[in-house]
């Protein structure tokens, strides 16, 4: 014990002496001040150009005052992007059908530790350029509200609870959760800040407006709330369309009324990459007359960080008396205080995170993450008789251009795996000999070459004796995605004109199944494809999304029953192109499983399994949910339990809304009871009073089940005081 007090006197000395060493340094350098507290002080010791300086995402180094270079612009929407190797996860609209928001920290914790590795290595190296600092513009919690925007792969999906979920989850494992004491483990943002979900042709003029307060409240700005509140995002993104006629990088609703007024963000705002541009560039908004004008206007309506360089003409806005020293201010003292917050002024001495070495970039523990994301984001839509799993004694023949391609799986704004297991290698390595026969993803009327579709047919006829084909069709992201050149029939500018299966793979598989063939259709692609006929012509349908460096490896185990398929779709998979609302507006009615009236193919929440499970009747007592899930079938396997709500009597409101749900493992022919907490969070409705969502007294209906279609739900009534 008295050992104990002389240590512990021994430390409070040095304590004291540390202290009054740091006495006689500036308050900045001081690490035992809060952030804010070092970035006023820093802020008071910089001229008006140095501030302008690091207001772009390009910030040079100031060194008279030992302030280090920093680039805002790093990407990490599904592993770290753009700066060579690195572990490549499903795309998010994979890891949102996991249903798994536990798994997507993990992987997010993986991306972040990958991150402060590689910005660690860039700093001994004496560099911080673009993609290599600790700003990561990621996650991408925008509305899928349609399925032919080409960046929608980028998002969680359509519904604005899953999204939430799913992107806190991110901004957890990005941040570090708080697990560094006084630093944080990365500076996470929350994009495109708001109501932006396409066209990506016109999304430099377009502006959307007329969205009704319901829509924007109920489905548009949820998530940002919820990444705001809960997850203490560091960053928010605002779009580049305007709202109402407003900019959004402009918009002092968004960005000061809603976001820092009503939600308390103390964060920065950063724009999308040249979005101030667009104020005043002709063709564009024409909502300032001049350069000077959008930037002192974008500053004032609260935007801090400028992606791109007109923000250096500030010095000009500052003497012309259209924006104030103080306002610019205001945003760097965010800006900097978001930088002490992670200690890029600190020795590495005191932030563990920059002691990470490089062995962890890609490394066996990632691989294995990688290749679990890709198994549970795997969904089953169809097994006619059985069909799957796959005997592996029967002959396989695989058909179809992305069994093949290696960089289809990493999707967009990815990272470089040292390795990534096709799908044709995978199979092959599961069951030795396979035969293939290429076929391409569409007919390019732009190239001279043209598709030869009956000598494709005969060369697969030429395999008479196969048993099974495996096509392995979709589209790519070298057809889908923000702002392409990429002008086919079916495709336009990155998005999509209609969403059914090009036709060359549909017409092969249609003759396949009038030979008599059975075809097993393995889906690839960021969203929904319309396949009403191929649910006739193929016998198994896969959606396999574009599932990284392991998403080979994960079908194979899949189609041979390896490993049994639990992902249910975050998406609407609707029967055709006609059952779409129209592209450029923006209100629900119609779209998504909330709006919907029509049947479509396969619902939200939809998934199959080789397994088959049974939900008890569920039952509420105290506010807690509870229902018994037992495997009836022959496998291990996984089962999502969703939870929705409607409000009776609600005619203009959503058919049922999720708010809540788990993804839990059952063994074959076991029982596991699901505890679902309810709170006044649960039953936050549209309030017409209000025009705010908030607590609503009524009667509700709590629907159970394991999909958003009406017969797999079971329904109990409650009322709200």
């Amino acid at each position: 014990m008295q050992r104990l007090r002389l240590l512990g006197t021994l430390f409070a000395l040095l304590i004291a002496c540390v202290v009054q060493g740091q006495s006689s340094i500036p308050a900045y350098r001081n690490p035992e001040l809060s952030p804010r507290e070092r970035a006023v002080d820093l802020c008071a010791r910089l001229s008006l150009s140095e501030k302008v300086s690091l207001m772009e995402h390009e910030s040079s180094a100031i060194e008279r005052l030992g302030i280090p270079a920093f680039n805002w612009w790093s990407e990490a929407l599904h592993g770290v992007g753009r700066n060579g190797l690195a572990t490549v996860f499903p795309i998010t609209m994979g890891l949102a059908s996991t249903w798994d928001d536990a798994l997507v920290q993990r992987c997010f914790d993986a991306v972040s530790t990958e991150a402060r590795a590689k910005n660690n290595t860039a700093r001994h190296e004496g560099h911080a350029k673009i993609y290599e600092c600790l700003s990561f513009w990621t996650p991408n919690i925008n509305i899928f509200r349609d399925p032919r925007w080409g960046r929608g792969q980028e998002t969680y999906g359509e519904d604005p609870y899953l999204t939430g979920r799913m992107g806190l989850a991110v901004v957890r494992g990005l941040q570090g959760a708080g697990s560094e004491g006084r630093y944080q483990k990365l500076l996470a943002c929350g994009k495109h800040f708001a109501v932006h979900s396409g066209p990506e042709w016109s999304r430099h003029r377009m502006n959307v407006d007329d969205v009704p307060l319901r829509d924007l409240w109920e489905t548009y700005l949820p998530a940002f709330k919820t990444l705001v509140q809960e997850g203490h995002v560091a960053e928010i993104m605002c779009a580049y369309q305007r709202l109402d006629g407003e900019p959004c990088c402009g918009s002092a609703r968004l960005l000061q009324q809603i976001l820092r007024k009503e939600w308390g963000f103390d964060g920065l705002v950063t724009s999308d990459c040249w979005a101030v541009n667009d104020f005043w560039q002709e063709g564009r908004h024409g909502f300032s007359a001049s350069k000077v004008d959008a930037v002192s206007h974008a500053v004032r309506s609260g935007t801090d960080v400028e992606c791109g360089v007109t923000f250096r003409t500030l010095e000009e806005g500052v003497r012309e008396g259209k924006v104030t020293e103080a306002e610019i201010d205001t945003s760097l003292i965010r800006l900097l205080t978001a930088r002490f917050l992670i200690g890029d002024f600190d020795d590495e001495a005191l932030v563990s995170w920059k002691r990470i070495g490089p062995e962890v970039v890609d490394c066996g523990a990632h691989r294995q993450l990688a290749l679990e994301a890709a198994r549970r984001s795997i969904v089953l839509l169809q097994n006619r008789d059985g069909i799957l799993p796959l005997n592996p004694e029967e002959k396989i023949l695989v058909v179809g251009q992305n069994a093949t391609d290696s960089t289809m799986q990493w999707g967009n704004y990815n990272g470089f795996p040292s390795h990534t297991e096709t799908i044709l290698s995978a199979l092959k390595r599961r069951v030795g000999s396979v035969d293939y026969v290429d076929c391409p993803l569409v007919a390019d009327p732009s190239k001279s070459a043209t598709v030869d579709e009956a000598d494709i047919l005969n060369k697969v006829r030429a395999h008479g004796d196969a048993d099974v084909v495996v096509f392995v069709g979709g589209i790519s992201p070298r057809l889908e995605g923000e702002e392409m050149k990429v002008e086919i029939p079916g495709f336009h500018g990155g998005d999509r004109t209609d969403i059914e299966l090009p036709d060359v793979q549909r017409r092969l598989m249609q003759q396949l199944h009038a030979d008599g063939k059975k075809v097993v259709f393995v889906c690839c692609s960021g969203s929904a494809i319309a396949l009403e006929p191929e649910t006739v012509s193929c016998d198994g349908i896969v959606q396999v999304w574009y599932g990284g460096q392991s998403g080979g490896t994960a079908v194979a185990e899949v189609l041979f029953g390896d490993y049994c398929p639990g992902g249910k779709l975050p998406v609407t998979f609707y029967r055709n192109t006609a059952q779409l609302p129209d592209y450029e507006d923006y209100h629900m009615q119609g779209r998504t499983y909330r709006y919907m009236q029509e049947r479509p193919l396969w619902p939200f929440g939809y998934g199959l399994s080789y397994t088959s499970f049974r939900l008890s009747r569920p039952k509420l007592k105290n506010d807690v949910l509870s229902v018994t899930v037992k495997n009836t079938g022959r496998m291990d396997g996984d089962e999502v339990v969703q939870v929705y709500l409607r409000r009776v009597g609600d005619d203009g409101g959503p058919v049922r809304a999720l708010r809540d749900f788990r993804r839990v493992s059952v063994p074959a022919g076991k029982k596991v009871r699901v505890d679902i907490p309810l709170d006044d969070k649960t039953f936050e409705w549209w309030n017409p009073e209000t025009n705010t969502m908030g607590r609503v007294p009524g009667d509700y209906e709590i629907q159970v089940g394991t999909s958003s279609r009406a017969e797999d739900l079971q329904t109990i009534r409650v009322t709200r005081r």
